[in-house]
């Protein structure tokens, strides 16, 4: 159980036989009225999100959630498989698990695997990951239509706006929240 002032980002609160992450709260405290927490849950199962608010003080029935260090090592028809590095366990895990994360994934990446109860719930990935222009078309010098950006292919096949200057075969640094570029990697 925790309290409202427990809260933090990331925290997992079990609601309704549900688990629901802390995405963002606010403690509010009115002028007249009692305090209250302002929170947008994400559903750990479906994705969804959520508003709800919570009065001051509140216990909640937090879930226990272990995160643990594993590395991907392949894609097997609609299953990832990640191994851990302590126990040489492998675990598959649905593609709904591991979320749109999945297309910046590379072989004997590094990412923390969350679970409960021996379920696997979510996969964070590193925040930036660095992948190598499979295809882009060379940018056209005074093409400023398109906001000097095109779009270019990475090796894992996610596609992704880049400045008119990438090439392709240039390492990149890319954003693995929202796949944004970040930069060039200088080799």
């Amino acid at each position: 159980m925790a309290s409202t002032s427990d809260f933090k980002n990331g925290l997992v609160l079990q609601i309704d036989g549900q688990l629901w992450s802390i995405v963002e709260f606010q403690h509010v405290k009115p002028g007249k009225g009692p305090a209250f927490v302002r929170t947008k849950l994400k559903n750990v199962m479906s994705g969804k999100v959520v508003d709800k608010t919570f009065n001051a003080g509140v216990k909640v029935e937090t879930a226990t959630v272990d995160r643990r260090d594993m590395t991907y090592l392949y894609h097997d028809g609609t299953d990832y498989i990640f191994m851990d590095g302590d126990t040489y366990d492998q675990i598959p895990m649905s593609e709904e698990t591991v979320g749109s994360g999945a297309k910046f994934l590379l072989e004997n990446t590094e990412v923390q695997v969350a679970t409960h109860e021996g379920t696997p719930l979510f996969v964070e990935l590193p925040v930036t990951v660095e992948l190598v222009v499979q295809h882009t078309d060379p940018g056209l010098q005074g093409d400023r239509s398109t906001g000097g950006t095109k779009p270019a292919t990475l090796e894992t096949g996610a596609e992704i706006s880049v400045p008119l200057f990438i090439n392709t075969g240039d390492k990149l640094k890319v954003d693995s929240r929202d796949g944004s570029y970040l930069g060039r990697v200088n080799s």
